[in-house]
């Protein structure tokens, strides 16, 4: 008959004294590193608390389950270390798959795609029925905090409609508009509630100061500029899918993380036409009295709280 091993001991806990264990000690570097990764940030909260941060969400941290995650977490974050937040998106991706799924064609004049009253209904759903509230959600994992609104939503955007070019004639681009005025009331209300705001980027047209009926497609990076704005934000951020401006695309190292509005303004038409609106929201920003505006690559977790709670920061900033 084999017998029966018995159970080992116990092991003796180590001597007081003794060096941890290889194990224990990867633990202890690990825990050591997210210790000093805060202290590092406490300066910028001191510098940040009180204030408004604008976020405009978008590109791939949109498309990402575990980005998508990563980014509530990080604005919930913002939010217990007294800085608030409010969230600013579009929703390209959404739209087009959506689009296609419905039979809807879309056509594009001169760069932009042209708006029907059937594709402004679809772009109208996805953007505050289907991407605000997933957004809200995520957020809403950790508290109740967060709450979905639109630019229609009491007045907070205003627009007017967009005319392109194409073979320089004009052309009729549809139910797409310009940003001409913002009324943040909604916005602060929710701010002084301890509520996270969460803006999709629908407008009501606007002409001759007066509604017109229409809804119109804005683009959200000039969108969420002009909140910052009218907010008095500290700081706008915008998540894109590069790691910052390019001097001289697609060499890598004319790579730029700082620059004044004045550069910028000069540098602006030489850009490539997809990085334009994003540095010319941040332009409008610095312009209005935003402190800095950045523009950081939504590709890695956590970059917005890189370049806003760390001596390193990422991406591109932008100052007055």
């Amino acid at each position: 008959m084999t017998p029966t091993p018995e159970t080992p001991p116990p092991a003796a806990p180590a001597p007081e004294g003794s060096a941890p264990a290889a194990g224990e000690s990867a633990v202890l570097e690990a825990a050591a590193q997210r210790a000093a990764s805060l202290v590092e940030a406490l300066p910028w909260i001191q510098r940040f608390a009180g204030s408004t941060i604008v976020l405009k969400y978008g590109g791939n941290a949109m498309v990402s389950e575990e980005l998508r995650e990563a980014f509530a977490a990080d604005v919930v974050f913002l939010h217990h270390v007294g800085i608030r937040p409010v969230v600013v998106h579009g929703g390209g991706p959404q739209i087009n798959a959506m689009l296609e799924r419905v039979g809807v064609p879309s056509e594009f004049r001169g760069g932009y795609r042209v708006t029907s009253e059937e594709a402004m209904d679809v772009i109208r759903m996805v953007l505050t029925g289907q991407v605000g509230r997933e957004l809200v959600g995520l957020v809403n994992r950790h508290g109740p905090y967060a709450v979905g609104l639109s630019g229609e939503d009491a007045g907070l955007l205003q627009a007017q409609r967009r005319t392109g070019e194409q073979d320089g004639e004009p052309v009729d681009l549809g139910l797409v508009g310009d940003v001409t005025g913002v009324d943040p009331r909604a916005v602060l209300d929710l701010l002084e509630a301890g509520r996270i705001p969460v803006v999709s980027t629908v407008a009501p047209e606007y002409r001759d100061g007066e509604p017109t009926g229409s809804v119109l497609n804005v683009n959200a990076d000039a969108a969420a500029g002009a909140v910052a704005a009218a907010l008095g934000a500290s700081r706008l951020v915008i998540l894109t899918d590069v790691e910052g401006l390019y001097r001289s695309w697609p060499d890598k190292g004319s790579l730029v993380s700082s620059l004044p509005a004045d550069e910028l303004e000069e540098l602006l038409p030489s850009l490539e036409s997809g990085m334009i609106p994003k540095m010319a929201a941040c332009l409008a920003a610095v312009r209005s009295g935003v402190s800095a505006a950045s523009i950081v690559d939504g590709r890695a977790p956590h970059s917005m709280l890189i370049e806003l709670l760390s001596n390193a920061g990422i991406g591109t900033q932008v100052t007055p």
